[in-house]
C-alpha cells in the first residue's frame, strides 16, 4: 500500500502541471470553456471539446491542432480590432512560447469546418526576450502569473467563420516539447477585406519540422541568445 501511495503522489505533481484553456472572454462575455475531467458538467461551449489535459509530443501528432477536439456546439462573435482573450485554470511551466492562429472556414461551422488543409495563420506570439533561454523571460511565463492571454483580431481582417486556436509550447525538459493547444469557434465581423497571403499559411498539425530549433531544444545546454517560434511570422492584418 505504502508502494501505491508513493506512486500516486509521485504522479500528481505531473498532472497538476498540465493545462488548457478553460474560458474566454469576448467583448465583455465569459464564454465557459470545455472540463476535461467532468465532460457530464461541462456546458455547451465555443471550444472544440478536448480529452484531457496531456500534452502533444510531437508535430505530426493530429492532437497537435486542438487537443483532439474536432467541433463544438456554440459560437462567439468578435468585432474585427478587438480581442480575445483564453483563460486557464492552471500552467506551471515558465519556459516556452506562446501562439494564437486563425483559420478561415470555407463555410458554416460543423464538419466542413475541422481546421483541414493550408489556412492557418499566426496573429500573436510571444518568444523569449533578454538573452537567457533558462529563464523566466518567456511568453508562457506570464500565463503562469496572470493565466490569460489577449490577442487582438486584425482590425481589417475580412468577416466570417474562424477557428481561433491558443498553442502553449513548454520547453522545460531538455529536447523534450510538449505543446497545448486548445480551439474555439469565433465569428468575425466587421468591413475589412484582408486575407493571409500564401507564406503566411501553415497546416497543422506538421506546421513546423520536429527538428525545429524553436521546437526541440535544451535551455539549459544551449548557448543560444536568441530564441524563433516555430510556425512562420504573424501576420498583422496588413493586405499585400
Amino acid at each position: 500500500m505504502r508502494f501505491d501511495l508513493l506512486a500516486l503522489s509521485a504522479f500528481a505533481p505531473l498532472v497538476a502541471a498540465h493545462g488548457a484553456v478553460t474560458s474566454y472572454i469576448i467583448g465583455g462575455t465569459t464564454y465557459p470553456g470545455y472540463e476535461g475531467f467532468s465532460p457530464a458538467n461541462s456546458p455547451k461551449t465555443i471550444q472544440f471539446q478536448w480529452p484531457n489535459y496531456d500534452p502533444t509530443m510531437t508535430v505530426s501528432d493530429a492532437k497537435m491542432r486542438c487537443n483532439g477536439g474536432t467541433s463544438a456546439q456554440l459560437s462567439a462573435t468578435v468585432q474585427a480590432g478587438s480581442n480575445v482573450t483564453a483563460v486557464w485554470k492552471q500552467w506551471t511551466h515558465e519556459q516556452g512560447p506562446v501562439q494564437v492562429w486563425l483559420f478561415k472556414c470555407p463555410g458554416a461551422f460543423g464538419s466542413s469546418c475541422k481546421g483541414d488543409g493550408k489556412g492557418w495563420f499566426k496573429i500573436d506570439e510571444m518568444g523569449m526576450w533578454g538573452g537567457k533561454l533558462n529563464s523566466a523571460n518567456w511568453g508562457t511565463a506570464l500565463i503562469v502569473k496572470n493565466l490569460k492571454w489577449s490577442s487582438e483580431i486584425p482590425r481589417n481582417l475580412a468577416p466570417g467563420n474562424y477557428l481561433i486556436r491558443h498553442e502553449l509550447l513548454a520547453l522545460h525538459q531538455a529536447n523534450t516539447p510538449q505543446f497545448y493547444a486548445e480551439c474555439a469557434q469565433i465569428v468575425v465581423q466587421g468591413s475589412g477585406s484582408a486575407v493571409p497571403p500564401s507564406d503566411y499559411l501553415y497546416s497543422i498539425p506538421t506546421y513546423a519540422p520536429q527538428n525545429d530549433p524553436g521546437v526541440t531544444v535544451d535551455i539549459y545546454s544551449s548557448k543560444a541568445t536568441t530564441y524563433t517560434p516555430p510556425g512562420g511570422r504573424v501576420w498583422s492584418g496588413f493586405q499585400f
